[in-house]
């Protein structure tokens, strides 16, 4: 998450970002539609201007990243809701999962380079988008805290940012050898020419995972080992 460079520092956690744009919030004891206007409303420690995201459509990966890292680890922060979990689940998964459609939470549509033009032009608004976008734009756009930690190259790596997404390539082991190339695409993708730290992936965005992990996944790929949930 990010805002215009010259615009006020926001330090978040997943508790006000759910409050702030889920369609519906526990008020007054029961759950009702999101009422809040400003970030002031949801915490003395916001800033006054009223809530107003630009993020993915609901056909993009990163907004279903954005729901599942942010939208239901806020949710479960609220006891009201957590009960909700076993008795109800269908009515806990959408309160969790649904975001506003009032004008907090506003479809910016594919194109993140739009984004970061209209949080130039908005300096009260915060946009979501990948890494990639914020590393390539830091002269019009700063980063905020999510629940202490801000977005940089080693606390991505690390695992410990929270908005972190890994990314998988699943690939059937009776397709290797038939489909053309399959088995040097595998290789080239976790060589360390292509996801170590120095890599060319690292320039389109991607953050290498630590050393060991990279090795673990280049064995995987060089031998074709069947993933288990361990794997995961």
């Amino acid at each position: 998450m990010a805002n215009a460079k010259d615009a006020l520092f926001f330090s978040l956690n997943h508790r006000h970002l759910f409050s702030a744009l889920s369609k519906t919030v526990p008020y007054n004891g029961a759950l009702v539609p999101n009422p809040y206007k400003k970030w002031m409303e949801i915490s003395l420690t916001l800033p006054s201007f009223e809530t107003r995201v630009y993020g993915p459509p609901s056909t993009s990966g990163t907004r279903d990243s954005f729901v599942q890292l942010v939208m239901e680890k806020g949710c479960t922060s609220f006891p009201e809701i957590r009960a909700l979990k076993e008795q109800f689940p269908k009515r806990y998964h959408e309160v969790c999962s649904s975001l506003r459609s009032d004008g907090a939470y506003i479809d910016a549509g594919e194109n993140d380079e739009l984004v970061v033009e209209k949080l130039v032009a908005d300096p009260s608004a915060l946009g979501v988008f990948g890494y990639s976008f914020l590393d390539r734009n830091r002269k019009l756009i700063k980063d905020s805290s999510i629940a202490g930690d801000r977005p940089d190259f080693n606390c991505i790596a690390s695992g410990r940012y929270s908005l972190v997404r890994p990314l998988y390539i699943y690939v059937k082991k009776d397709r290797v050898g038939k489909v053309p190339e399959l088995r040097e695409y595998l290789e080239e993708f976790t060589s360390e020419w292509a996801l170590g730290p120095d890599g060319y992936l690292v320039d389109e965005g991607l953050i290498p995972l630590p050393r060991e992990e990279r090795k673990k996944n280049y064995y995987i790929a060089r031998t074709h080992k069947p993933l288990s949930i361990d794997d995961l």
